[in-house]
């Protein structure tokens, strides 16, 4: 069975996305898997072992470029390539009118949510087989049950298996020997957490013999990170570094300790222990979700903001 997989973006989605693929092998063990996603995240799907080829799509870059002779080109050249393509299912996850038209570029039976639940009704026009998926359920769980539904099994009653267990940390850089990484920065800054929680708690980590690494990807998240390692002592600010980095350094961390942001959900995914801090949505539809190798605690909501202390209690059930 040749499988197409459509989960564009973003990086959190994606990765509540991938434990379909144990799910469906579970069931299909000699199927081939793709997947189409954004290019921006097409490390995060490459570094899943069991998915055979990986389609970057550039509809952000391509938009901003629309009359590019450049854009039509690679559009284009991406195209061809999809269309070398056979297969048994095409399986749109993001439920987009989007996503729902990228998959009609793909040859084979398009599947998908029907338009009761679907997030963009439209999309459900795209598909040749729809499906009923309540939505008063966490994202991942979505994935899973339109997964059984598409392929025929039974829901999982098993704990998700992202495929990422694989990752030892080998990346090249130099790290501390015991280190909690902690992802400050996220897309909104009603979601960020004030640089004096993060100071706070780095110093108590510090007393604990944990040193505090902070990534960082633009120039607003280096001058934060910055801001907080001043006052924490020993505390590390990593290089800038693509993806796949970050992965393998965040898979050596004792722990992860976040805000809403796709790294958080890729340190759940690595089976790395995992404080979720939220102040601006709800968990309850997004937040961590862990596989059964390791722990993940979602804090706070929309509006709350978790204290110093809450977090340090949660950290301490994280062993």
């Amino acid at each position: 069975m040749r499988i197409l997989i459509v989960k564009t973006s973003s990086m959190g989605d994606i990765i509540h996305c991938l434990p379909i693929i144990a799910d469906i092998l579970t069931h299909y063990p000699t199927a081939n898997i793709d997947w189409l996603v954004e290019e921006g995240f097409a490390e995060i799907v490459s570094l899943h072992p069991k998915i055979r080829s990986v389609f970057p799509v550039a509809i952000r870059r391509w938009r901003k470029h629309l009359f590019s002779r450049l854009s039509w080109q690679q559009f284009s050249a991406f195209r061809r390539q999809l269309k070398k393509q056979e297969y048994d299912v095409i399986l749109d996850a993001q439920s987009l009118v989007k996503s729902a038209l990228l998959a009609t570029l793909a040859n084979g039976i398009r599947h998908g949510q029907n338009y009761r639940c679907t997030r963009e009704p439209l999309a459900a026009l795209f598909y040749h087989r729809t499906y009923m998926v309540t939505r008063q359920q966490h994202a991942l769980e979505q994935n899973r049950a339109l997964a059984a539904r598409v392929f025929g099994y039974d829901y999982p009653t098993s704990a998700p298996d992202y495929g990422l267990s694989h990752l030892q940390g080998t990346a090249e850089i130099p790290l501390p020997k015991s280190f909690v990484i902690a992802f400050h920065a996220t897309s909104r800054d009603s979601k960020l957490w004030p640089n004096s929680h993060w100071i706070h708690l780095g110093q108590k980590l510090r007393e604990q013999g944990l040193t505090l690494v902070l990534p960082w990807a633009n120039a607003t998240e280096r001058a934060r990170a910055q801001t907080i390692a001043t006052q924490v002592f020993d505390a590390v600010i990593l290089p800038k570094s693509n993806l796949t980095t970050l992965a393998h350094i965040t898979a050596k961390a004792k722990a992860a300790i976040g805000v809403d942001t796709g790294l958080m959900h890729l340190a759940v995914a690595l089976n790395i222990p995992t404080i979720a801090i939220y102040t601006d949505t709800f968990p309850a539809l997004n937040g961590a979700y862990a596989g059964n190798q390791t722990i993940a605690i979602n804090l706070g909501g929309k509006g709350i903001i978790p204290s110093v202390d809450e977090v340090l209690e949660s950290f301490s059930r994280l062993s």
